[in-house]
């Protein structure tokens, strides 16, 4: 089994899976490395994770999902590390992110010596990734779920029209990081300038919102948090 790109006539080789005849013997090395090496102290669990996927991904056993079946092995490993069923975050979405540095370290591993580190450090650096992700998104959620708590705690009289509610959640979302703008308010929401400047005030009004800039077309509104 081989990795290739490029012409047809002319194609480059990346790797070159070992041989059909030894495979059975290798994933079964694999397997009881795999099922031992979780209950062995002196091996790191997040280490373990590393290895198991280059190894796995290295015997490249199957006609086509090595790659998936890889990443799922990855997860596997981490929950078990954790001991934990589930965890919160995911290897796959950062290596997907990371497309082409994977092959790229993927293919100076495998076609070099047995010194993995620089693998190691990679693997391990995109799992840090993957955890400041989704704890990015648990912040942002946080902060969400706060903000709409309070207005409905606090919100006065008129409600929130639904285009002022799609807006705020676009700049929950940072969407907008520099705040709105009227202009941008009117392409998001889909209404008229004067529409979009009463909306806005009423926001401001309710404490949702709050001016910057030194007025006219600098003035931009940002999120009271």
């Amino acid at each position: 089994m081989q990795v290739v790109s490029g012409r047809l006539d002319k194609p480059t080789v990346h790797f070159e899976a070992p041989p059909r005849n030894t495979i059975d013997f290798n994933l079964t090395q694999f397997i009881e490395w795999f099922n031992q090496s979780r209950n062995q102290p002196n091996v790191d669990p997040l280490v373990r994770a590393g290895i198991a996927h280059l190894w796995f991904v290295t015997l490249h056993p199957l006609d086509d999902g090595n790659g998936r079946i890889t990443r799922l092995l990855t997860d596997l490993a981490l929950a078990q590390a954790e001991h934990l069923s589930i965890h919160f975050y995911t290897m796959s979405v950062s290596i997907l992110e990371r497309r082409k540095a994977y092959h790229s370290i993927l293919e100076s591993t495998q076609q070099g010596g047995l010194d993995i580190t620089p693998w190691l450090l990679w693997f391990l650096d995109t799992l840090n990734d993957a955890i400041q992700h989704t704890l990015n998104i648990i912040e942002q959620t946080t902060a969400k779920t706060q903000f709409w708590c309070r207005v409905d705690q606090h919100l006065l009289t008129p409600a929130l029209t639904t285009e002022q509610v799609k807006v705020l959640n676009r700049l929950l979302d940072g969407d907008f990081n520099d705040g709105i703008s009227s202009s941008q308010y009117q392409k998001v929401a889909k209404v008229s300038r004067a529409t979009a400047t009463r909306h806005l005030a009423q926001l401001v009004d309710q404490q949702c919102l709050v001016k910057t800039g030194a007025g006219g077309r600098s003035t931009r509104y940002v999120l009271v948090l």
